[in-house]
């Protein structure tokens, strides 16, 4: 995102309602294309936004509750299953089904409707948390939270996408700070009820318990979502359109770099399944570029929106945003439990005022843009903050570093809608959702891979016995001990 672009790109002073768009005429909700007075923004007035809002965020709540509920319960999920060396699976499981789904669901809103999707995508979130309440092992659970991964990949993007198409550029970053409260209500209550529900019924209620929201989401916006009707193509001539190549070698690239970084951490960084799967990670997401870019015929990730510079740099922003928050929210109930002795319940406490900064810091981003149109400078100055915010130690890092992640978050989204054609931004907001996803899941594991292997060399440094260095690791591993084990210093 330069500070001055050519003349037919936007620029920091440039409006953001340029030519293709303007106060008076919305895209058209299904096809991109913008509309008169009789389409979308005269069936959606701010009452009616609130409303979709209201039924939506239902979905949206859920999609982020649901990434903390596991941080909070992971620790007796771990202890029942005996496998904290596979937990961090629990989380990337997920995330790689959501990461791999997300940009697929910008395409497929195009090609089947806004509501189909968003519908299909409770469904199938519902089913997978269903079956992570029923699972009798690792290995169950991780299938049943990859099933979840393919819905929550839509209940948060597509909604996304429709604000885009129902609201003016200018008000944009002020509707998705209202979204993002509650996105970030469901990330604030999302820890504490995990711990909650595993500290008295059982970490299995944290999934059971969601499907009923999920039917309660999937009604509410059956009725209230009210959408000009798509193409009328046979179903068959639909499929056709869609990018299973593209999405077969997008799925296949982000399996090696997770398998690669997980076997790092548990077998050594010179193990052969290591090796091989990092080796092969950058030639599938080669392969994968030059499937989107020389041959699918309907590619859910246009070349033209992956190599633009100013769409690069907004998803760039969000992939490294998206590894650091997620990296510090994933590990910091770690902290809490294994080193300081707080329970679960306590742990998932503790990440409610870093909600609270990010609620701030997306409803800032929003207002500042409606207020100075600017983009640009707000995100340079966010991050300029987060810089700032590493310099001090402790938990009030957590809460500056947050409001300036999530104020960016806002105004890249809105530079990307700046810089999209009015055609590609269904595609552009997914592939940025793609982005921050693979950001998240390269966050957790590799925070995961640092976290073993600083914990071998600090135990070999500090404890000249081997035998009982390699016993607390063993303890460690076995998730059930890390969460007995008291601060250094305190007694037994």
């Amino acid at each position: 995102m330069p500070n001055t672009l050519s003349s037919d790109s936007p620029s920091e002073d440039s409006p953001l309602l340029r030519g293709r768009i303007n106060n008076d005429t919305l895209r058209d909700t299904e096809n991109g294309q913008a509309t008169d007075g009789d389409g979308p923004k005269a069936l959606y007035n701010d009452r009616k936004l609130y409303l979709l809002i209201a039924s939506a965020g239902i979905g949206v709540y859920l999609a982020a509750a649901d990434q903390l509920l596991t941080v909070a319960t992971y620790a007796r999920i771990g202890s029942e299953f005996n496998a904290l060396n596979n937990t961090s699976w629990i989380a990337t499981a997920y995330f790689l089904t959501l990461t791999s789904y997300q940009p697929l669901y910008g395409k497929l809103s195009d090609i089947f409707g806004r509501k189909p999707c968003l519908l299909f995508a409770y469904t199938v979130f519902a089913l997978g948390s269903f079956g992570c309440g029923l699972a009798k092992d690792m290995a169950q659970l991780c299938i049943a939270r990859a099933i979840a991964g393919v819905g929550g990949g839509g209940m948060s993007s597509v909604v996304t996408i429709l604000l885009s198409d129902l609201v003016p550029l200018k008000d944009r970053g002020v509707w998705q700070g209202k979204l993002s409260i509650l996105f970030f209500a469901g990330t604030a209550t999302g820890g504490p009820l995990g711990g909650v529900l595993a500290d008295s019924v059982g970490w299995r209620w944290s999934f059971l318990g969601q499907v009923p929201l999920c039917v309660i989401a999937f009604i509410a916006v059956y009725f209230v979502l009210d959408l000009p009707p798509v193409e009328h193509d046979h179903w068959l001539v639909k499929v056709r359109k869609v990018d299973f190549l593209g999405t077969f070698t997008l799925i296949t690239a982000v399996v090696a770099l997770l398998l690669g970084l997980d076997s790092g951490s548990n077998l050594g960084w010179s193990h052969t399944i290591t090796v091989i799967a990092l080796s092969l990670t950058p030639v599938l997401f080669a392969l994968f570029l030059l499937v989107e870019i020389k041959v699918a015929s309907h590619p859910f990730a246009p070349g033209h929106i992956v190599v633009d510079r100013s769409l690069f740099a907004c998803y760039g922003v969000g992939f490294f945003a998206g590894a650091g928050q997620t990296a510090i929210m994933f590990f910091l109930p770690l902290v809490f439990q294994a080193v300081q002795g707080f329970s679960a319940t306590q742990s998932g406490s503790l990440l409610v005022p870093g909600m609270v900064a990010a609620v701030t810091g997306s409803v800032l981003g929003g207002w500042s843009i409606k207020r100075t149109e600017k983009f640009y400078t707000i995100t340079v100055s966010a991050y300029a903050f987060v810089l700032v915010s590493t310099l001090p130690l402790g938990l009030f890092l957590w809460l500056q570093s947050t409001v300036g992640e999530v104020t960016t978050f806002v105004t890249t989204l809105i530079g990307l809608l700046a810089n999209a054609a009015v055609e590609d931004t269904a595609a552009a907001v997914a592939y940025s959702y793609l982005f921050r996803s693979l950001g998240s899941s390269i966050g957790i594991s590799t925070g995961s891979a640092v976290f073993q292997q600083v914990l071998r060399t600090q135990l070999a440094s500090r404890l000249p016995n081997g035998d009982e260095a390699r016993e607390i690791e063993e303890r460690l591993i076995r998730f059930d001990q890390a969460t007995k084990l008291r601060p250094l210093g305190h007694s037994p």
